[in-house]
């Protein structure tokens, strides 16, 4: 196997089970540590991974992207903190949409249930999540449905969401950095998201440690459109600190 094959299996299996490391590489593929170094460096130089310590993790592009079924396997008790952590953000708002993805499905789930609430979503799974609870109206976003995310996009999606003003958005994204923003693989997501960031008054980011610094392929947002930014404490104190100079309130749980 020469080095090309190797960092192509290198990189299929990253993206089949969410993260690689060096030692198993090592071994699974025969080389030593140090090739296997050297690989994922050319690898991240390409913009398909990140390497961490020890190991690597991809990076969701134009031409990869997550399904849902599999971000329900990741980060799993980190994901919990930070919806618990923004549904503490609500506040009076009357209005919020809860954006496509995991941790939105989450933070659907441990919305205040003791008002009534009106959710807005193009989220099938956060729609389920919240349909038979008499506090909540749920109007979901009408469209083409993706199947990886089951979540709707499209201009239907955006003509329904240009007639609303909402109250507070709970937005996600594949990545978010200081100098590209916030940033998803399909440009019809973007679209929605984009639109989402018009039509909110508020407007809340939350995602685990590894979407910082990543950057994928459409940019809908910028740090500063948010008032807080909501992770885990896997993001390091002096990074975090970067990003709130940016504007929003960084919060890490």
């Amino acid at each position: 196997m020469d080095a090309e094959e190797r960092r192509r299996g290198i990189l299929e299996l990253a993206r089949r089970t969410g993260s690689v490391m060096v030692g198993k590489l090592s071994a699974d593929f025969g080389v030593a540590k140090e090739t296997i170094r050297r690989d994922l460096a050319v690898l991240e130089e390409h913009g398909l991974i990140r390497r961490t310590h020890g190991g690597a993790y991809p990076v969701e592009s134009a031409g990869f992207e997550t399904t849902l079924a599999f971000r329900t396997t990741m980060h799993v008790p980190e994901k919990q903190r930070i919806a618990t952590a923004a549904a503490e953000l609500v506040g009076d708002a009357e209005t919020v949409f809860i954006d496509e993805g995991f941790t939105p499905q989450l933070i659907a789930q441990t919305l205040p249930r003791d008002r009534p609430l009106t959710v807005v979503t193009a989220s099938l799974a956060a729609a389920s999540a919240l349909a038979t609870d008499d506090a909540m109206t749920v109007l979901l976003l009408g469209g083409r449905v993706r199947g990886g995310t089951m979540a709707t996009v499209d201009h239907w999606v955006t003509h329904m969401l240009s007639g609303f003003v909402i109250d507070l958005a709970f937005i996600g994204a594949n990545g978010i950095s200081r100098e590209y923003g916030l940033t998803t693989p399909d440009p019809a997501v973007s679209e929605v998201k984009a639109q989402v960031i018009r039509t909110a008054r508020r407007r809340v980011f939350a995602g685990v440690h590894t979407k910082f610094g990543a950057v994928s392929f459409c940019r809908f947002a910028e740090v500063r459109d948010f008032e807080a930014v909501i992770t885990d404490s896997a993001l390091p104190l002096s990074e975090a600190h970067r990003y709130s100079l940016l504007g929003p309130h960084v919060i890490r749980v």
